[in-house]
């Protein structure tokens, strides 16, 4: 199957997703509970000791120094729990972008398929200009595959996207909960990862893994992935004369922005950031 055109994909750190990169080739900022990183701030304690700000904390307990007439009998500066500061730290932090095909025969049309092999080659190309890791699941017959574990070659994305499988069945279902097995393995590798998984789909699946009945079972899986703070893209690959809005029922599970192809090569839109936007991303 050859590959379509390929395009400059819009980008896709909205407000939704939160990806705080400024220019090309940047990666992420985010909050980081380890002492490692730059101390950018400090708040409360609330009771953790365990990485203190002591200038912040020191300021906290200056304006009671009058108050605290006792224990300044036995120590020059009164210091007291209620004034612990701790450090905020951000660290640059690893992207990973996990793409999850639909590569069934509801996505087998030629012109259909290569026009989605065009758009993954589109991102690929983004992903790798962002300095991010990718991986690579299809989906198709009676089960997932992961085509390309989470890597940093995108050349080798590149190969496995021209020798995608289509045909048969749409177990979207498994291509969920194997894109979730996998993010997890990553987060347990990698506890500082940033992943986005991108979907490209019509949403529309019609085998089970379980008992439950295809679409109920994807939704399942779905909401799983949004329960674990996964953010999610789903670009709608289904054609507009046929669409049902399953891609956008899918994305509404995931908590995830739905986007069609048109839109996602459009690059006229560019989003309004506000100072929030600016601010580094927190770990769930």
């Amino acid at each position: 199957m050859k590959i379509g055109e390929t395009f400059e994909p819009r980008k896709l750190d909205t407000p939704l997703d939160k990806l705080t990169r400024r220019q090309s080739g940047r990666r992420s900022q985010t909050h980081t509970k380890r002492k490692r990183g730059r101390y950018i701030q400090a708040r409360p304690a609330n009771g953790k000791t365990d990485d203190l700000a002591f200038d912040a904390t020191l300021r906290a307990a200056a304006p009671y120094q009058n108050r605290r007439i006792e224990q300044r009998k036995r120590v020059a500066f009164a210091v007291q729990p209620m004034d612990f500061q701790r450090k905020v730290r951000v660290k640059k932090v690893a992207n990973l972008i996990l793409f999850l095909v639909d590569a069934s025969w509801s996505m087998a049309v030629a012109e259909r398929m290569a026009a989605t092999k065009g758009a993954i080659l589109s991102l690929l190309t983004d992903a790798y200009q962002r300095r991010d890791r990718v991986g690579l699941i299809v989906f198709q017959k009676d089960r997932a595959t992961l085509i390309l574990p989470p890597t940093a070659s995108v050349h080798l994305a590149q190969r496995a996207l021209v020798d995608i499988p289509v045909g048969g069945k749409t177990p979207l279902s498994a291509g969920l909960l194997m894109a979730y097995d996998v993010l997890r393995q990553e987060e347990t590798l990698h506890p500082d990862v940033e992943p986005l998984l991108m979907v490209l789909t019509d949403g529309a699946g019609n085998v089970s893994i379980g008992a439950l009945p295809p679409q109920e079972e994807a939704y399942q899986f779905s909401e799983q992935i949004a329960n674990h703070n996964y953010r999610s893209v789903v670009i709608n690959m289904e054609h507009a004369s046929f669409d049902q809005g399953l891609a956008q029922c899918l994305a509404d599970h995931l908590k995830a922005p739905c986007y069609t192809l048109t839109e996602l090569k459009a690059e006229s839109l560019y989003y309004t950031v506000r100072q929030e936007m600016n601010e580094p991303r927190k770990q769930a």
